[in-house]
């Protein structure tokens, strides 16, 4: 197991925790900011403001691209896989 290897493999570990992550993670992000300027322009501070649409959004996404994530973590997995020969040598 060459040092080459194990960058290429952390490499795609960390991009696929990336696709994974990243929808979820960028529409959290832009309904927070959302709605943080709508509060920031009405002065309304409720907790349950924030926590609602995000949480609604989120479960939006991951229904959205169930599918697609788990092609991604299916073709890593694959590759990781197909990987083992290699580790041997």
């Amino acid at each position: 197991m060459s040092q080459e290897f194990i960058i290429g493999l952390t490499r795609e570990f960390f991009w696929t925790i990336l696709l994974v992550g990243g929808p979820v993670l960028i529409v959290s992000l832009l309904v927070g900011l959302i709605i943080s300027i709508f509060q920031a322009a009405t002065s309304i501070q409720e907790f349950t403001l924030t926590f609602v649409p995000k949480l609604i959004a989120i479960a939006i996404v991951l229904f959205l691209t169930t599918p697609w994530v788990i092609n991604v973590m299916v073709t890593f997995t694959r590759n990781l896989y197909n990987q083992i020969p290699n580790i041997a040598h």
